[in-house]
């Protein structure tokens, strides 16, 4: 019994207090067991119980990755035996396609172009350079290729027109081997990149010049 129903019952007791003590305190139990019975009991609902949603887990499914740049025409391989190969980044890819898509430029005397069209882009390393070694690229109509020196990568993908080809010769590939050829646009300039390149123990900051270990 809460503190308030028992301040009520010596209340309604309180007119038998001038009776002698037992009396008193005979109503008081009286009063206290009527309010007791009179109150009525809490009634408890049967609620199906439910269990805490769990968060859906979402499946993830992993498919092998298609290496985009593959070797055209005269695969290489090293001293060990493996296939000596690059990369060709899709930013890459997508401006040499560009380049190599856009009609040469007509020369206004005649109604023949005034070069052969571009086909690939070539990569080379020399000597020279603050580094020892130095890259040089150039775009290419397809008659220069030496097809018993050079090898050619291309860039794969499922759209239609030309493909970008990139094109190296056996010593330059030796050292490159496991590069990456990139397009990159920066402040002075935007231009093709050699990055990564596994070879190469140290270069200058502009990318162009490197040394071997």
């Amino acid at each position: 019994m809460s503190s308030r129903s028992i301040s009520r019952v010596f209340e309604a007791a309180r007119p038998l207090r001038n009776h002698d003590p037992v009396t008193f305190f005979q109503a008081c139990r009286t009063r206290s067991a009527t309010a007791s019975v009179s109150r009525p009991a809490p009634q408890r609902t049967n609620r199906p119980f439910r269990r805490a949603s769990q968060p859906q887990s979402r499946l993830f499914t992993s498919t092998p990755t298609r290496l985009a740049t593959v070797v055209k025409h005269n695969p290489r391989t090293d001293e060990d035996g493996n296939t000596m190969s690059i990369i060709i980044t899709d930013r890459a890819a997508k401006r040499l396609k560009q380049i190599v898509s856009t009609p040469p430029k007509k020369n206004s005397l005649t109604s023949t172009p005034s070069t052969a069209p571009e086909s690939h882009l070539r990569v080379t390393v020399t000597a020279g350079g603050c580094h020892g070694f130095q890259y040089l690229m150039a775009l290419e109509p397809a008659d220069k290729i030496d097809r018993e020196e050079d090898t050619i990568f291309e860039f794969e993908d499922e759209g239609q027109g030309r493909k970008a080809e990139v094109v190296m010769d056996g010593p330059s590939l030796e050292l490159l081997k496991g590069s990456t050829v990139d397009f990159t646009t920066e402040l002075i300039g935007s231009q093709f990149k050699i990055v990564g390149n596994p070879r190469a123990s140290s270069s200058c900051g502009c990318g162009t010049s490197f040394d071997i270990e």
